[in-house]
């Protein structure tokens, strides 16, 4: 109480300081990186991690791209290719005035070079960068290239790709923001009891969110899916604090003249309900540093730092805002648009044995699909962007021209002798799907006299320690057929090579689908046990927790379950992220109705009554606190032109009304079924409870007055 009184005392303090902290905070926000890369959170310990650093280390590549020119004379494209070799941090141009003078004409080139070069009035070039995939250098450098080239050049690669996907971030970004702002004031507009009060409760919440993007700048940096996502979803699962501290202040006045006074009970009342219910929510994004692919933790500590930022904002700023604006906050009071729910919960638990029957219908295909969909899940970046955003055209290019989908590249032991490298590389020549072998060996001797090999081209392939050999692939990135190859690739170099690497984009995001199987089981374990422990401590019950899990576990079941029978494909990371933030995000709605069930039983009303009670008075938060959910995240979700922005945000808009109907209609049944088995594994619901904490009380009396 001591705490509430003070935020009281100091509320204009608490207001001076919270706009002070903004400029720190805005400051932070715009100077915190944002990684456009998801192959930077492989574990580090990976050998196409290891890869990458010795191909930088060693041959001082990083980034690679082709780049497709049509219809350009010869003498254009050597000087296009002097232009682009001039772009800082470009380190590397291999054309075919890499392996003999410009001069020779290409016809003397053999058929096998020539061909991996040009394709009809098509020229390809390779750029090689001095600086890694998604560094700001290299996607200005991309910038660059693209503003020397004219219409009809292609620019393909991760780094063109993770350039476009900045670009269109950066443009949509605010907009998300905007549409989370305006639908979740108009649902609060609607749902609450003031006109007014929605835009104080988005007021504070801002400052929390700004807070939290601002104290990132100490993390390094942070994914641009984190970035996308984090206000809307720190809007989206902390709007329910300040609701219930309005609702709080409101019943304190009823009682309570004196507002500062009212304001005190009601901050302690929901810092106590408010601490247990964020609880939940900070556990499920806990649970996804767990992840192996760090992409999980960078989302995890952002999220879980912006839920305990926004509990303390909901107890200092929201309170001061209100009391510095009481008199406009309810002179625009409006009666509650949603009516009273007792008819309503009098019929649900009336039929509950029919909806216990399609609980029990409702299961295994729910689950069904919930298990492909997690099989169904796709991992090449460049299908979650537009069909005409340059880089998707390029490759498309670059795939129907040259035949080429992926490039791989085979870092090789120097030491390796001559004769079995060429022996090495013809059989992955023959390996199905592979388009063009380029090495050292495949062009010195006879097919190239070494004596007109520029000096270059070596310098290029080849390191102190290591050789370079470039493949590339017919089969596109994270396809089952590329996969195949490369297991293929690796056996065949592993039987010449023990010390030799596969790396390039198609082997990383092979590693990537991998480590993410196995992390989706330890992310699902890990949050719901975790949710487990704590409802059983809330609720001082060892069934509890299994029934309340099980009814948002079926939530979630049915919603990653409908995209596998609506014939859609998620992103990879999507089924990950969902089933763990929805369990954290909305099993606070079965906490709520059923810490209300509980003293309603242990007040003496039967199982009927009290959940019928239970219902009616929860009913109207739930519904209250899952069209917040909605109304934050649906918007984004249909704007959005990136698909694992939309896929996630329309997975969290739909899994919040999922879970308030899962809990509004199926666990008052659950309740009604497992009451017998709810008061004997719930301590102090059982007779004998009851007398045991009696004599505990007078024990402990006595022992004071001795």
């Amino acid at each position: 109480m001591k705490f509430a009184k003070g935020v009281v005392k100091s509320r204009v303090v608490i207001l001076t300081v919270a706009i002070l902290l903004m400029i720190p905070s805005l400051y932070g926000m715009l100077h915190t990186r944002i990684n456009y890369d998801m192959l930077t959170y492989l574990p580090e310990s990976m050998d196409t991690v290891k890869g990458q650093d010795i191909l930088m280390e060693d041959f001082g590549k990083g980034a690679f791209s082709f780049v497709v020119v049509e219809g350009m004379k010869d003498k254009d494209v050597s000087a296009l290719a002097d232009k682009i070799r001039a772009v800082d941090h470009v380190e590397t141009v291999l054309w075919y005035d890499s392996f003999v003078d410009v001069d020779v004409p290409k016809e003397m080139l053999p058929d096998e070079i020539y061909d991996i070069f040009n394709k009809g009035d098509c020229t390809m070039l390779a750029v090689f960068f001095d600086s890694s995939t998604s560094a700001d250098v290299t996607m200005d450098a991309i910038k660059d290239i693209r503003s020397i080239c004219n219409k009809d050049c292609f620019v393909s690669g991760m780094s063109a790709l993770v350039t476009d996907l900045k670009a269109l971030c950066e443009k949509e970004e605010p907009v998300y923001v905007g549409i989370a702002v305006v639908l979740a004031a108009l649902s609060m507009m609607i749902f609450l009891d003031g006109w007014l009060v929605p835009f104080v409760f988005l007021a504070s919440i801002g400052m929390a969110i700004l807070y939290n993007l601002g104290s990132n700048y100490f993390l390094g940096e942070m994914s641009y899916i984190t970035k996308a996502l984090s206000a809307v979803l720190q809007l989206a699962v902390t709007m329910d604090y300040s609701i219930f501290l309005w609702d709080s202040y409101n019943e304190k006045l009823e009682t309570n003249d004196d507002h500062h006074e009212a304001m005190a009970l009601a901050i302690k009342d929901t810092l106590t309900s408010v601490v247990g219910s964020s609880v939940t929510t900070v556990a499920g994004f806990i649970a996804l540093c767990f992840m192996t692919f760090t992409l999980g933790a960078d989302l995890g500590i952002v999220m879980a730092k912006g839920v305990l930022l926004g509990v303390i904002g909901c107890v200092t700023i929201l309170p001061s805002m209100i009391l510095a604006l009481d008199k406009p906050l309810l002179k625009t009071r409006h009666k509650p648009i949603l009516p009273k729910m007792d008819k309503f919960a009098g019929a649900v638990v009336k039929i509950f044995p029919v909806i216990l029957i399609i609980f029990a219908g409702i299961v295994a295909p729910a689950y069904y699909g919930y298990s492909n969909t997690q099989r169904e899940v796709y991992y090449d970046m460049g299908a979650c962007l537009p069909k005409d955003i340059e880089v998707v055209k390029a490759n498309e290019k670059l795939s129907e021209t040259f035949n080429v989908a992926s490039t791989h590249m085979l870092l090789t032991d120097k030491a390796l002798p001559e004769q079995e490298t060429r022996e090495m590389l013809e059989k992955i020549k023959n390996i199905n799907g592979i388009k063009d072998v380029l090495g050292l060996e495949t062009v010195v001797g006879s097919q190239v006299p070494e004596a007109i090999i520029p000096d270059e081209l070596t310098e290029m392939l080849e390191s102190d320690n290591w050789k370079l050999v470039i493949i590339n692939s017919e089969y596109p990135v994270a396809s089952d057929a590329v996969n195949a190859q490369i297991n293929e690739i690796n056996e065949t170099v592993g039987q010449y090579d023990k010390k030799a690497m596969l790396i390039g984009e198609a082997p990383c995001m092979k590693d990537m689908i991998e480590t993410t199987g196995h992390d989706f089981e330890v992310v699902n374990a890990v949050s719901i046990i975790a949710i487990f422990v704590i409802i059983m401590i809330v609720e001082k019950s060892i069934s509890l927790p299994f029934i309340l899990i099980s009814v948002i576990e079926l939530a979630i079941f049915i919603n990653l379950g409908l995209p596998h029978y609506l014939g859609q494909t998620l992103p990879f990371i999507a089924p990950i992220c969902i089933s763990t933030i929805q369990l954290g995000a909305t099993v606070d709605y079965a906490i709520l109705m059923t810490t209300r069930y509980k003293a309603e039983r242990k007040n003496g009303l039967d199982k009927k009554n009290a959940v019928k009670t239970a219902l009616s008075t929860s009913t109207g938060s739930i519904i209250v606190s899952g069209m917040g959910l909605f109304a934050a995240t649906f918007g984004v979700a249909v704007y959005s032109n990136i698909d694992i922005i939309s896929s996630m945000c329309m997975l969290m808009a739909r899994g919040a009304i999922i879970s308030m109907l899962c809990v509004i209609f199926i666990l008052p049944a659950l309740l009604m079924l497992c009451d017998g088995l709810i008061v004997h594994t719930t301590f102090g619901m059982k007779p004998e409870d009851e007398e045991t904490a009696g004599r505990l009380h007078i024990w402990h009396k006595s022992v004071q007055v001795s």
